[in-house]
């Protein structure tokens, strides 16, 4: 069981937290509207996307882990915007937790790690699209410093249902 006390550790993410990485996502894939992805993964098949966020570059990949335990409770990554030449000083960003995780601030200290690590990049912009309910992730990134810029209505279609999808930006 863990406490609201646990000691927790940010630092990149490697191929050893492979396994943990796509169990995390694959909650949010079965659970979920957060992320529209409707086919769970296998750690094989999100090896290309851990292997695209190398511990240096524009393009991150943060985990927040238990000091002790090292079990990872979540993780934040920097990715590409578009794949498009001009878009390259702007990045996508996003969070995942550990359902159990929420609210004990991990995210903060993942965006906060993630952030910092990305002050020296040729950066211009960070956007996060946000599937719409989500309350505690459009507080997050106005912590952060992100400003809600538009709304896409019902663009995505998961549960049999469709999702809104705010769009918030940040300058880097």
């Amino acid at each position: 069981m863990m406490t609201e006390r646990t000691e927790v550790q940010v630092r990149p993410g490697v191929e050893a937290d492979l396994k943990a990485l796509t169990d995390i996502y694959n909650h949010y894939v079965r659970e979920t509207p957060i992320t529209f992805d409707t086919t769970v993964f296998t750690p094989e098949e999100r090896r290309p996307w851990l292997l695209s966020h190398p511990e240096d570059g524009p393009h991150l990949l943060k985990v927040a882990a238990d000091a002790v335990s090292q079990e990872i409770l979540g993780y934040a990554t920097s990715s590409p915007f578009r794949p498009k030449p001009a878009y390259e000083t702007s990045v996508e960003v996003t969070i995942y937790l550990a359902p159990h995780a929420g609210g004990r601030g991990i995210g903060t200290l993942l965006y906060k790690a993630l952030f910092e690590a990305l002050a020296g990049q040729d950066l211009h912009r960070a956007y996060a699209g946000i599937a719409q309910p989500n309350e505690a992730s459009a507080r997050l990134h106005e912590r952060f410093g992100f400003r809600h810029v538009g709304t896409y209505e019902e663009v995505g279609r998961k549960f049999g249902r469709y999702w809104d999808v705010a769009w918030y930006e940040k300058e880097l």
